[in-house]
Order: C-alpha cells, then sequence, then structure tokens
C-alpha cells in the first residue's frame, strides 16, 4: 500500500485563485518591505480561509494552546503594538493579552462564531492602521520607543514584523494540515 506524500511545494490553492499580490523584486525599500509583509499577511488570512469556528480554535497538539485563531488574536496585538503603541506613541493596550495572563490571545480562543469575527476584525483595524501609518511615514527611520528595545525604527519594525508573520504562517501550515489536510505555500 502506498500512501501519497502531501506536496508541500504546491500552491496552497489553485495560482488563479491565489489572492495574494507577488512581491515586486526590485523598488525602493519601503515599498519592498511593505509588500512582503502584506504577503504575510494574506498568507495568514489564507490559511485560515474555509474553516468553522470549531476548526479555527482546534489545537493540534495537546501540550499546547496553540491555534489558527489564537495566531490570528496574537498578531492583532503584535501589530497594534508595535505599529499604534511604539511607532505611533498612542496608548493601546493589548486587545487579547493580559499583564495577568500573556498567553490569553491563545488560552481564550474560543471556537464562537462571534470570538472569530472579532478577532478578525480587530486584526483587520491593526493591519489597515499599520498600513496607513507605513504609507503616511516620510522614512523608515521614522523612530519609535519599545519599552524592551529603546528607541526603534519602522525599518526595524517591518523586518521584525516579517519575520514574526513568517514564523507564525510556518505554524498556521502544519494547523491546517492537521484539520483538514491542505498543504501548500
Amino acid at each position: 500500500m502506498t500512501v501519497e506524500r502531501p506536496m508541500f511545494a504546491e500552491m496552497f490553492v489553485e495560482e488563479s485563485a491565489d489572492p495574494r499580490i507577488d512581491v515586486p523584486t526590485g523598488g525602493d525599500e519601503k515599498a519592498m518591505l511593505a509588500a512582503f509583509l502584506r504577503w504575510q499577511r494574506q498568507t495568514l488570512r489564507l490559511k485560515c480561509s474555509d474553516l468553522d469556528p470549531e476548526a479555527l480554535a482546534r489545537r493540534s497538539v495537546s501540550f499546547s494552546g496553540l491555534s489558527l485563531l489564537g495566531l490570528v488574536r496574537h498578531l492583532a496585538d503584535v501589530e497594534r503594538r508595535w505599529f499604534r503603541r511604539d511607532l505611533a506613541g498612542q496608548a493601546a493596550e493589548p486587545h487579547f493579552s493580559r499583564e495577568d495572563h500573556a498567553d490569553a490571545a491563545f488560552d481564550d480562543a474560543a471556537p464562537v462564531a462571534e470570538t472569530v469575527s472579532e478577532a478578525w476584525r480587530l486584526w483587520q483595524e491593526e493591519v489597515d492602521f499599520a498600513d496607513r501609518f507605513v504609507a503616511a511615514a516620510e522614512s523608515l527611520e521614522v523612530t519609535g520607543r519599545d519599552s524592551w528595545r529603546g528607541t526603534i525604527t519602522l525599518r526595524w519594525v517591518m523586518v521584525h514584523m516579517v519575520e514574526e508573520y513568517a514564523r507564525h504562517n510556518g505554524h498556521a501550515d502544519l494547523l491546517r494540515q492537521g484539520i483538514d489536510g491542505a498543504v501548500g505555500l
């Protein structure tokens, strides 16, 4: 009996149905970083597509609170922290994590339609804010203040956000494959 191995290098969806916009191979640094970050954000949305709340909140292994819904909630908080709080200087508390429970974005990710729609709404609000901030920034040298790192630049935040999404999209790949077997770029 031969077991067919999944093709990880194939596209997650047919190329004509892929909503992601290719990253330009040239151009200015700000536009390229914005495009890489947009690609990673769109990949998260794609990996979570067509799943019901139960599947989105499913944890893949018993020792971890990691779920696709938890990732969406976590990344809403990450976007909020770096762009809204640290770069824009707004008083912006996390949407989901709490001082007394840093992993609440994951642990409180309940398989309820309202919880899912709230997570996507808040994530999109933070992505939209970040996109507006980046578009309005005169350069990648715009600075902000982070409680851990001190002075940070928009360049550093954008590179960090690409890394953050890429790491978590790797988790999303495994989670999605565990839910319905779907694999691909």
